[in-house]
């Protein structure tokens, strides 16, 4: 979604509301991550005293496999978007404003960039997922399995040592 903002940086009190759903393409969000429905993202643009600010949320359901056990993951997020939006800065260093090359902004990549540094960088099914067995395979969630953690080769003369 474009918004044309001139109307908001040249009034104080302007402010530019929207809602709108954003889909995006399973590579744009991660691999493997899909999303159940597109985005929902509700918020406005608004100069309070001089200061122009987009306030912002973004929710929508994250499809993903668990990355112990690889079961099926629905997670719900609700991700703010707060920016202080400018058209010139004096220091060229500053990450905290965003700098905007014309009054006609893309409101649909900044969201998609909150929305991808908001995801957890493990994503399980539970805190206290067990993982799949090494050997075996067997999701050690729903089952016990007999396997017997393989032997360490290095470490089979030191076996052989202890046996005398």
């Amino acid at each position: 979604m474009f918004l044309e903002l001139e109307p908001v940086f040249n009034n104080e009190g302007a402010q530019i509301p929207f809602d709108y759903s954003l889909g995006w393409a399973a590579d744009e969000i991660g691999a493997g991550l899909s999303l159940d429905n597109p985005a929902r993202v509700t918020g406005k643009v608004y100069n309070a005293a001089g200061v122009v600010r987009l306030s912002a949320k973004a929710e929508a359901v994250v499809l993903a496999l668990c990355d112990r056990c690889a079961a099926d993951v629905r997670l719900p997020m609700s991700v703010p978007v707060n920016h202080v939006l400018v058209t010139s800065l004096n220091d060229e260093d500053n990450d905290e404003l965003i700098l905007l090359e014309s009054m006609r902004f893309d409101l649909d990549a900044m969201v998609r960039e909150d929305f991808i540094l908001a995801l957890p960088s493990k994503i399980l099914c539970r805190n206290d997922c067990r993982g799949l067995c090494g050997v075996c395979g067997a999701n050690l969630n729903e089952t016990q399995c007999g396997c017997a953690a393989p032997a360490d080769p290095r470490l089979e003369a030191l076996k052989q040592f202890l046996k005398q």
